[in-house]
């Protein structure tokens, strides 16, 4: 997004026509903290972002084969207006093990609603696959959500094969063994009027990311030294290997923002924009492509389109960056392993 793009939108937004780009400039939403575990030997993890005080959230779901937790609740005519934490796990369906460990942290710290006899924290989240790398027993458990809940904090965050990230690839179209190893990603943007807009994002998609029609991690060519459009591919009657939730790209939107639960979900569906702009194909039978948008409720707002727009963008900057800040692991090498 041009420069002279984002000075229009904050004007929209009611603020000075200037705005800042930094990764970590997700810590300037008070409230925010997110911490990580993994294990480097299983190649899977989970990445935590927790909202002690509460945050309005929504989900949409894309892909035909997701794995999540307390989805329905986020729903705009359910009751519950307020999440605690948003778990991104690996593990497959094994992972959703890990935000029962978040649930217990957040409880031992009396995070959630005070119901009287038990403080009861709201944890939603995602899973995706990644037992096809590392050891397939060893998945995130209750005990490595716990940890990575525990030491969540408000700097430092670390991208790459880290976190939900750990087990991540992408480009499975021609099988994995032409696959290309991925990772997480974060990237926000500031306005100067103090409004935050940022997103995380563990990318393991079937698909290749792509900037514009260039593949910059994906496919890998038969003798694994460059990339190919698994698209073309595709049209010429290649079908991957794979069965339905092998895959799968997960993220949140987070932002200062004052949100409705409808305000949230449309943004979480503005900003799936981003990961049709960066992934190619997406969406697919064989992913569970989630999306989550969480508002901590700071800052007044009057256009919501604006603001969906921005969430699009740094949805694909975060894709790009997990990808380029992505190791080699497990077999596959990383995007930066390749010669352009």
């Amino acid at each position: 997004m041009s420069r002279w793009m984002i000075a229009a939108l904050c004007a929209l937004l009611g603020g000075p026509a200037m705005a800042d780009y930094h990764t970590d400039s997700l810590f300037n939403i008070k409230g925010l903290a997110i911490g990580q575990a993994d294990d480097q030997q299983g190649l899977t993890g989970v990445t935590v972002l927790r909202f002690d005080g509460g945050a309005t959230a929504g989900v949409d779901v894309r892909g035909a084969a997701p794995g999540t937790r307390e989805t329905d609740l986020l729903k705009p005519e359910n009751l519950v207006d307020k999440v605690h934490a948003i778990v991104l796990s690996g593990g497959s369906a094994f992972g959703l093990d890990s935000m029962s460990g978040v649930a217990r942290y957040l409880e031992e710290q009396k995070i959630g609603f005070d119901t009287g006899v038990a403080y009861v924290p709201i944890v939603t989240g995602a899973v995706l696959f990644d037992l096809a790398l590392g050891d397939p027993k060893r998945r995130p458990d209750a005990d490595m959500g716990y940890r990575a809940a525990a030491g969540a904090k408000r700097q430092g965050l670390e991208e790459g094969s880290v976190g939900a990230g750990t087990g991540a690839s992408v480009g499975k179209i021609a099988g994995m063994g032409r696959a290309t190893k991925s990772g997480i990603g974060s990237y926000s943007l500031t306005l100067d009027n103090g409004l935050v807009v940022g997103a995380v994002v563990a990318v393991n998609a079937w698909g290749d990311v792509v900037s514009g029609n260039t593949v910059v991690a994906g496919t890998r060519s038969e003798d694994g030294k460059r990339f190919v459009s698994g698209t073309d591919l595709i049209l010429a009657g290649a079908n991957g290997e794979g069965f339905a939730g092998r895959n799968t790209t997960i993220g949140a939107i987070v932002t200062n923002a004052k949100l409705t639960k409808s305000q949230a979900l449309k943004l979480a569906q503005m900003g799936h924009d981003g990961y049709a702009r960066a992934i190619r194909p997406v969406h697919s039978m064989y992913d569970g492509d989630t999306l989550f948008a969480a508002g901590t409720g700071e800052i007044e707002v009057s256009n919501i389109n604006a603001i969906g727009v921005i969430a699009a963008e740094v949805v694909e900057q975060a894709i790009h960056r997990a990808v380029q800040a992505a190791t080699a692991a497990g077999g596959l090498p990383a995007a930066s392993d390749l010669t352009p």
